[in-house]
């Protein structure tokens, strides 16, 4: 991937100049710029959100968010898949501090892994961004960040427990200081779970991770640093059990040529492991090695990107697939033009994949800017998604002439940024070509899909008081039948609501999924039915205190009405449940030198 983790230490330096309101982001555009600049969809969650929240996964920090639907096979590291405005789980992309993670085998990435206890910032992009990230990139990209950003040396120590015999622990340290660098963290969560199915057996899910980062910029502007996260364990399911690796690592190098030249390299190396103890067992790991060189070039107050990537994925399994490695080569540019209150982006791809061939894709996006608070902006753009090593080498199964599904995807949206609060509005429509890639989120073969809605969403800070809002109203179908794709909710709301009162800082979190279909294979008939699942209705509470100086003590309530509800079915009788009601008390300490 392209220099993200370097690009945000642009950002947290150059944020200081802006509302938060309208903060910088990097994943949009390749580089820092503000959510209005970007010309897109974004969804920035910070990290004081993430530590009030004190998720225990990853996906309680985007489910329900705009135009994001999670599915889940129970609680507490169970498989997760998320969905991008109505696209395939894998056809999303999941960066972490610029590296892409993903299993090859499977074709989308392993959410499930993600320590959010470890994240200090998370980038949501919708709609297509093909063009610049390459296949898969359809309904967009998910970025967490792990590098820190606040000046001089902090250090951290946390421990909690809840029920489920839930427990978690972590220590961490980072200095800023100049153009100096450094994060290392570490954090473990354990817990017996919960039954993932109605009368069954306790769950179990452990997961050890670890953080490290470090980077200098020296006297004549050549900055170079590494990143490094890692995640380790095993969770149990209906029917087995699993282990789990979940790593990324990756050494950049960024220099100014010129006073209008900068290029930069990034060499990364991930890896997404798998060894299963069911019945079946299995081991699946896939390592994805890539190698990215940018240059950027002003010209006033015009920016242009040119590029290069290669990628190589390798899989080593028990299973014996045809091919065990493929590689894909890619050019690309980009040109961000500004035209005082018109901006006008260009960006164009071409991948050239040793399983599939050539796919180029291009994207185009126009926003004006009515005064400083407002802004209109469109944009259109071409996306793939490619066949797995499981679509294409599985033996007995895969069709090594399987090409690629193919998007076009077209959206429009209003945006209004003040200094204490923000609305926007993005409507948004794609086209997908034969959605038949045989993947986890498709029963059968859909020629051609549609997948449209409209994304609302504000915020609002003030005299202590925290807001966000947002909701999705989509139309996600199979165009031949009209039928609804399965395992996306079609419409979803979140509000999170804070407030600061002296010591106290107390907060609620109430998110809605409406039904969805799923895919259920029925032995009696040996065809994929589908299955409605009902849609639900989710409350949770928080409250934190600062005991002293230093020390903060948090309590958050999730599932306070103790619903059982369901994102996915197990069996054409049965459905993979959520845990209920879950208590989590922590203590945590954090110093400043």
């Amino acid at each position: 991937m392209s220099l993200q983790s370097l690009s945000f230490q642009v950002l947290a330096q150059s944020g200081q100049d802006n509302t938060a309101m309208d903060p910088i982001v990097v994943t949009a555009t390749l580089g820092p710029k503000t959510v209005g600049e970007s010309l897109s969809s974004v969804t920035v969650i910070e990290e004081e959100e993430i530590r009030r929240q004190q998720p225990k996964e990853f996906r309680e920090v985007i489910e329900s968010q705009p135009g994001v639907s999670v599915v889940g096979n129970g609680s507490y590291g169970k498989q997760t898949s998320v969905f991008l405005r109505g696209n395939a789980s894998d056809a999303s992309i999941l960066l972490v501090d610029g590296i892409r993670i993903r299993s090859a085998t499977v074709g989308g990435p392993a959410w499930q892994y993600l320590p959010p206890q470890l994240v200090n910032r998370v980038e949501i992009v919708r709609g297509s961004r093909s063009s610049l990230y390459g296949a898969d990139a359809v309904g967009g990209v998910v970025q967490a960040f792990t590098t820190p950003t606040r000046q001089g040396t902090q250090g951290w120590v946390e421990a909690g427990a809840g029920n489920f015999d839930s427990q978690q622990y972590g220590a961490g340290v980072s200095s800023v200081e100049g153009g100096s660098r450094l994060n290392v963290g570490v954090n473990h969560f354990q817990t017996d779970g919960a039954p993932v199915v109605r009368g069954g057996d306790d769950k179990g899910y452990d997961n050890t991770s670890g953080v490290a980062s470090a980077s200098h910029e020296f006297s004549n502007g050549v900055r170079a640093g590494f990143t490094f996260l890692g995640a380790e364990g095993r969770t149990e399911y209906e029917g087995g059990e699993e282990d789990f690796r979940f790593q990324t690592a990756g050494v950049n190098l960024e220099v100014p040529v010129t006073s209008h030249w900068r290029a930069a390299v990034q060499f990364s190396d991930a890896r997404d492991e798998l060894e299963d103890f069911s019945s079946f067992p299995g081991r699946f790991n896939t390592q994805t090695q890539s190698s990215r060189l940018e240059n950027w070039l002003t010209y006033g107050t015009h920016e242009f990107v040119l590029g290069a990537e290669q990628q190589v994925d390798r899989v080593e399994s028990t299973t014996a697939y045809d091919e065990s490695s493929r590689d894909n080569t890619a050019v690309f540019g980009q040109a961000l033009f500004n035209f005082g209150a018109l901006d006008t982006h260009l960006s164009l791809r071409n991948d050239d994949n040793e399983a599939y061939g050539n796919q180029t894709t291009w994207g185009a996006g126009v926003g004006y800017e009515f005064d400083r608070h407002h802004r209109v902006r469109t944009s259109v753009g071409t996306s793939f998604k490619a066949p797995s090593f499981n679509d294409l080498y599985f033996p007995g199964f895969g069709n090594p002439d399987l090409e690629p599904e193919e998007a076009t995807s077209y959206e429009v949206g209003f945006e209004g940024r003040y200094v204490s609060w923000f609305w926007d509005v993005a409507l948004f429509h794609t086209d997908v070509e034969d959605l038949s890639l045989p993947t986890q989120d498709a029963a059968g073969s859909v020629p051609e899909a549609r997948l449209r809605g409209v994304e609302l969403s504000a915020g609002w800070q003030s005299d202590g008081w925290s807001l966000k809002a947002a909701a999705t109203v989509g139309d996600y179908e199979n165009k031949e039948d009209d039928q609804q794709l399965i395992r996306r909710a079609e419409n979803t709301v979140r509000v999170d609501l804070d407030k600061e009162l002296g010591q106290w800082v107390l907060g609620t979190t109430v998110r809605g999924e409406s039904y969805r279909y799923d895919g259920v294979f029925n032995p009696s008939t040996f065809q994929v039915d589908r299955k409605r699942l009902a849609g639900f209705g989710v409350w949770d509470l928080r409250a934190s205190r600062t005991l002293a100086p230093g020390w903060l003590a948090s309590l958050t309530l999730d599932n306070v009405l103790d619903r059982e509800y369901s994102t996915a079915a197990n069996s054409p009788t049965a459905n993979f449940i959520s845990a209920g009601r879950t208590v989590f008390l922590s203590v945590r300490y954090d110093f400043v030198r």
